[in-house]
């Protein structure tokens, strides 16, 4: 029996995964976590409450045993096992395909499952499009897709043939409106979040990664400026030549980015990067200021190192700018005007919304659906958005790029609660 440890060694040679990927794809599924209630085979406890770890709001649900088929598009590992465990909890039999365009994540799940879940009732099933669309061609009590709006709408076609009821986690361009801001702490913060959450992991290949930037015209030459000043101090001078930025996932995506600078009007567009290396799918972190808002880089997701940057004449207009869109799965505000957060709440729709910070989840219209029957129906109907409020505080320097080795301990121990360590870490001790 290997461990992950040793997967990801003989993985790192097959694809090539940089520091930073390794890390994302090896992430700890804290939001996945079940707390036991009451024991039978075909009850499953769920907890529903504004505080996670807050049971005193718990629902029981009663299942038969279900076949449900879960095919996982994207990258991220935690992405496949995030609806497997919920599956599994709520007493399915289950139908798992990774995603074929992270085979090295795709081959680990296919070799570990078998070894500690009931081979009877999970299967794991690699393969592309091909086997896709056969195994949608089966019957199925629930299918759970996550993916591209374009592959969305082949799964619901897919699914209406035996009225299968389907769960879609949707990407989409996610904006992030960045106010005025004028306590130069609170500058240096948002650009630090804002970066690390574009770039710090997998280089903006993420269905909830920020796609582009609404900005009040008079600030966006401080912001071009700060993030400019950012990129260099989280990635250096020479960003490709370090291990803390991904690399594209495989040659036709980084052809699709590629293309996205072919128009002449957004490539003139570009103030920061831009620079290209096809043998080493590396592209460099690109910074684009008001390209054309019908191009394809702002009708399309980019899921890269790609940031344009769109002015307006107020901050106020990016909630008409955001409603003239199809609904993102998610938008993030970075301001202190409480007057602003209030409409951002209120007037706009998206499947989260996220107060200055940069953390997934959610889903809502093109972008995703969900759940319904009883008070789900509601819900269905109506979205219950997260709304996630956090101050202008400095954050831990060490969670955030260059991932050195020492960072990297610090991380380990944080995340293992192991407080002596990590306070040795903090003053410097060194292990070698």
């Amino acid at each position: 029996m290997f461990s992950f440890e040793e997967y990801l060694i003989r993985f790192n040679f097959r694809q090539r995964l940089f520091l930073p990927q390794q890390n994302w794809c090896r992430s700890p599924l804290v939001s996945s976590s079940f707390f036991p209630v009451g024991i039978s085979p075909l009850v499953s406890a769920m907890v529903f409450s504004k505080i996670q770890y807050d049971l005193s709001d718990v629902h029981l649900h009663y299942f038969n045993m279900l076949a449900s088929l879960l095919i996982i598009c994207t990258t991220k590992k935690g992405l496949s096992l995030e609806p497997l465990i919920g599956a599994i909890a709520a007493g399915n039999a289950a139908v798992l395909k990774p995603s074929e365009l992270a085979p090295a994540c795709s081959s680990l799940l296919a070799n570990l499952i078998p070894l500690y879940l009931d081979k009877n009732a999970i299967k794991v099933v690699e393969g592309g499009v091909t086997i896709a669309g056969q195994l949608l061609e089966k019957k199925w009590d629930k299918i759970f897709f996550t993916g591209s709006p374009r592959v969305g709408r082949a799964v619901m076609t897919a699914a209406a043939k035996h009225l299968t009821p389907v769960t879609l986690e949707l990407g989409g361009k996610c904006p992030a409106v960045i106010d005025s801001l004028v306590n130069s702490m609170d500058i240096k913060v948002a650009i630090k979040r804002l970066l690390g959450g574009k770039y710090g992991s997998c280089c903006g290949q993420a269905c909830i990664g920020i796609d582009y930037l609404l900005v009040d015209e008079k600030f966006a030459p401080v912001l071009v400026d700060s993030m400019k000043v950012g990129i260099k101090k989280l990635f250096g001078e020479n960003p490709r030549e370090i291990n803390s930025l991904s690399r594209i996932i495989n040659k036709q995506h980084f052809l699709r980015l590629k293309n996205f600078l072919n128009d002449e009007e957004v490539k003139a567009s570009v103030v920061y990067g831009g620079s290209f290396d096809e043998e080493n799918l590396f592209i460099e972190p690109t910074i684009l200021l008001d390209p054309p808002l019908k191009s394809d880089i702002m009708t399309e997701e980019i899921f890269g190192p790609l940031l344009p940057i769109i002015t307006l004449k107020n901050i106020g207009d990016s909630i008409d700018f955001i409603n003239s869109r199809p609904k993102p799965l998610a938008l993030y505000v970075f301001t202190n005007n409480a007057a602003l957060k209030t409409r951002m709440i209120s007037e706009t729709s998206s499947g989260c919304l996220y107060l200055i910070d940069t953390i997934p989840f959610g889903g809502v219209g093109q972008s995703g659906f969900g759940r319904y029957h009883g008070k789900f129906s509601f819900d269905t109907f109506s979205h219950e958005k997260p709304v996630i409020r956090r101050g202008f505080f400095p954050d831990l320097w060490f969670g955030y790029p260059p991932w050195t080795a020492h960072r990297l301990d610090l991380i380990r121990a944080a995340l293992n609660f192991d407080y002596l360590r990590f306070l040795l870490l903090v003053l410097g001790w060194n292990r070698t």
